[in-house]
């Protein structure tokens, strides 16, 4: 079984016209290109998390802290 010939398609698709009319083909059609687009960037978005090295967070790290003086004159 292989590709399917041009009688075969044209078949299918009065089928699909009758089934679903002309209006919603485009509808349809739209629907599954903006399917197959948001799958390949699903993929794209998984390689590209594979392939960066994990960044672990420490929550017990210490800020040091600043103390500030006040300046004092200095008489000549």
């Amino acid at each position: 079984m292989g590709m399917p010939s041009m009688p075969e398609l044209l078949i299918i698709l009065a089928i699909v016209v009758l089934l679903f009319g002309a209006k919603k083909i485009p509808d349809l059609a739209k629907g599954v290109g903006k399917g197959i687009k948001d799958f390949k960037k699903a993929v794209k978005d998984d390689e590209i998390a594979e392939t960066k090295p994990e960044i672990t967070e420490k929550n017990d790290v210490k800020v040091a802290e600043t103390t500030t003086t006040p300046k004092t004159e200095q008489k000549a």
